[in-house]
């Protein structure tokens, strides 16, 4: 495996995957769970670390190929389609993780990924360590 050239920029990406989480709820457990979930977004807002957050809307396309080809390729009934994403300025991936094992909404079928974010894509890392090879990164 090529060492990793990227670095970290002190921001961590919580992409919460998941969109129907919810449909065994009651009404009023519905409410419960989301003024819990609003709490643990208010708590990263007093933390000061919360530098953005927003659902997504579950209709979307996907574009690939060299003939950019657009199918629609965001499936919301999927347990793996994106609901939403919150931006941390946490440096630490162990921080990031603890503070997504907070979130109530996983107690109910909700998963979140945590992704550090890069100070470049990995091709232009790669290429920045190419010429200039004491730049390189050595975690993989």
């Amino acid at each position: 495996m090529n060492p990793n050239t990227q670095q970290t920029t002190g921001e961590h990406l919580l992409l919460i995957r998941g969109t129907h989480w919810n449909g065994s709820l009651s009404p009023a457990e519905l409410q419960r769970v989301m003024t819990d979930f609003y709490g643990w977004v208010e708590g990263l807002q007093e933390k000061g670390i919360l530098r953005g957050a927003q659902p997504l809307m579950e209709e979307g396309k996907l574009v690939s190929g060299p003939q950019t080809l657009v199918t629609d390729g965001v499936f919301a009934e999927s347990k793996e389609a994106i609901a939403g994403y919150f931006l941390l300025a946490v440096a630490d991936t162990a921080e990031a993780v603890a503070l997504a094992q907070a979130c109530p909404i996983l107690a109910h079928g909700a998963q979140i990924e945590v992704r550090p974010i890069a100070d470049l894509c990995r091709p232009m890392a790669d290429v920045n360590a190419f010429q200039n090879p004491s730049l390189q990164n050595t975690t993989p």
